[in-house]
């Protein structure tokens, strides 16, 4: 909400006035109450006088459940009248028919806990023997609510017969005679703030010695004599039609562009924003849901964005901008070779086989067809999700320092890419290089798939390891289906740790050879990968391209592909909190797409 809150305990009240449904609340006596800043705890004290008390808003004032503002169901009742009363703050509050249950309650002295909500304007500091205070000397009173625990001791529904006192509008509050020139100066400089007179008028007045009265009565003359209305205590001016969609995307752009990648196009919406701080940007917020920020310090004007704005929202938009850029940039060998799809849900994931049909066979002069059947095979796997909380504090945020934040964020996302490469690795590697179990109980590289080769080093120009790769693609172009039928996958891949890079460039170059029997063979037929986290240093894989033959399969969960960002104002943290959640998983669903040699 946009103003902040102190709550006051009530006694059993006698003020009730049953015809009306209405009753009388003290609802502030000013008393401290402890608050907390970017600077420590204070206690915060409220000037309850005519100058200090903006009653601009009071005429039709809600009574709210709580100081919920999200449903009329919320209003439980209406301000008809205020006043001030020996330094007290009296308010008389009608019940709706509505609120018949609270109103009860209140008769019956059940609910008895007041609260005003208000917003700072002016203050003063000072000392006291329990640390720092501050005087709020004017402040606007937003709204009156019931609530459930009290704060200020001495206000209360007040404990005595009904009054019949005037009601009180913003222009004519009755409030008691003002005898310090300083309060009537205030006053009048109220008043010109309040209807937009300036200072000059409120100087001439100053100047001539008016009165509290006579300076209302040409605050009115003033306001006719210009036709307009009185205007509101703070403008609220912003570009973006009510849109805060706009507002978070354009926010984003600006300060990706300018802060973490400036060689990247700025839309030109977002050019209004791009020097902006994160200050700057935080007033915006709050600017577009209504809320006034003049006189909030820089931690109260932060702190009140994080909770009630879309600020937490356009920090965390950078934060995913960068994190996905550095998760896009990380290359993955095996992810090259592998197959992407889709989870609908954390079950296992089935990959069905099926074998080939039955040949066919000459029907015979009866016209009779011979039924066949098919072969299947299952594997599966399951996704699973995987995550990690980065926090960007207030006090960054104030210091308008974002440097850590998008590193950190490029860093998860990096960790991201890296993650899933590992994962990938894992499976290629376990076992000591055998491989996963397959659904035949056999493990993914075994002579039973024809998938094992005998081992011979990696090494440019040896008959030996042409030999060795003539083999493997062999062994590949016979594999057979369920049936038996050739599957015939065709070799694309080379697949080597950093140990045989070079000599896997050097193994599949286009030589110019002296003769025919020097003419490489693979020269242009097999393409090399190298996976820096392959642990063995020797063995060398030949893989089929993924798109006639399954093997390597990875999936995300349904409508969530690779990392996803949430931000939220900080609990633990206080500051902006991001969740990186990862939901990803990947298992071999076909042998006959990968061939394994253990080098020598």
């Amino acid at each position: 909400m946009n103003a902040i809150v102190r709550a006051a305990h009530a006694f059993r009240p006698k003020s009730i006035d049953d015809e009306a449904r209405s009753v009388e609340l003290i609802a502030s006596t000013g008393a401290g109450v402890i608050r907390q800043d970017f600077d420590g705890p204070f206690t915060e004290v409220l000037q309850v006088s005519a100058a200090a008390i903006d009653l601009s808003r009071a005429e039709g004032m809600p009574l709210l459940d709580s100081h919920r503002q999200d449903g009329l169901d919320r209003i439980l009742g209406v301000v008809r009248s205020v006043r001030l009363e020996g330094g007290n703050l009296i308010v008389k509050v009608e019940f709706s028919p509505r609120a018949n249950a609270v109103w009860q309650d209140v008769r019956a002295g059940i609910i008895t806990n007041v609260s005003v909500g208000y917003r700072p304007i002016e203050w003063r500091d000072s000392e006291g023997p329990q640390g720092r205070i501050r005087t709020l000397t004017r402040w606007e009173l937003h709204e009156v609510s019931l609530v459930a625990v009290g704060a200020d001791p001495q206000a209360k529904t007040r404990n005595l017969p009904m009054p019949n006192p005037t009601p009180v509008t913003p222009e004519t509050t009755t409030v008691p005679v003002i005898v310090s020139r300083a309060a009537v100066n205030a006053e009048i400089r109220a008043l010109a703030e309040t209807f937009n007179l300036g200072t000059a008028w409120a100087n001439e007045l100053i100047d001539a010695s008016a009165t509290e009265e006579q300076a209302r009565a040409r605050a009115v003359e003033a306001v006719r004599a210009s036709n307009t209305q009185p205007a509101p205590r703070v403008a609220i001016m912003t570009q973006h039609e009510g849109d805060p969609s706009a507002f978070t995307r354009n926010a984003v752009s600006a300060l990706y562009v300018s802060r973490v990648n400036p060689r990247a196009e700025m839309p030109e919406p977002a050019r209004r924003f791009a020097h902006m701080t994160t200050l700057d940007l935080a007033r915006e917020a709050l600017a577009l849901r209504g809320i006034a920020t003049t006189g909030l310090s820089a931690a109260d004007t932060i702190g009140r964005a994080l909770t009630t704005s879309d600020f937490p929202a356009v920090l965390g938009g950078v934060g995913e901008r960068v994190l996905r850029e550095a998760y896009a940039q990380v290359p993955a060998a095996l992810k090259s070779v592998a197959r992407q799809t889709t989870a609908k849900d954390f079950k296992a994931k089935s990959s069905i086989q099926l074998g080939d049909a039955p040949m066919l066979e000459k029907v015979n002069e009866h016209g009779e067809f011979k039924y066949g059947a098919l072969a299947d095979a299952k594997e599966s796997y399951a996704i699973d999700t995987f995550g990690k909380i980065v926090s960007l504090t207030r006090k960054a945020i104030v210091n308008d320092d974002l440097g850590a934040f998008t590193d950190l964020s490029g860093a998860m996302g990096r960790a991201a890419q890296d993650f899933e490469a590992q994962f990938l690795v894992n499976l290629l590697i376990m076992a000591s290089g055998a491989g996963p179990t397959m659904d035949d109980g056999v493990a993914l590289f075994h002579a039973n798939h024809n998938n094992l080769g005998t081992p011979v080093a990696l090494y440019p120009s040896s008959g030996s390891v042409w030999t060795s790769l003539s083999a493997a693609r062999l062994a590949m172009r016979k594999q057979t289906s369920l049936g038996g039928r050739p599957v015939s996958p065709e070799p694309k891949f080379l697949l080597v740790p950093p140990e045989l890079e070079t000599k896997a460039e050097a193994l599949l170059a286009a030589l110019t050879p002296a003769s025919a029997g020097d003419v490489n063979p693979f020269a242009g037929k097999l393409t090399p990968l190298v996976e820096p986290r392959l642990t063995s240093a020797t063995a060398w894989y030949v893989i089929a391209d993924p798109a006639s033959v399954p093997g390597l399969e990875y999936a995300y969960l349904q409508g969530f592909e690779g990392p996803q960002i949430e931000t939220r104002a900080g609990f633990e943290v206080d500051g902006v909190e991001t969740k990186v959640r990862l939901d990803f998983g990947a298992g071999f669903v076909d042998w006959r797409g990968w061939q394994r040699n253990a080098g020598a």
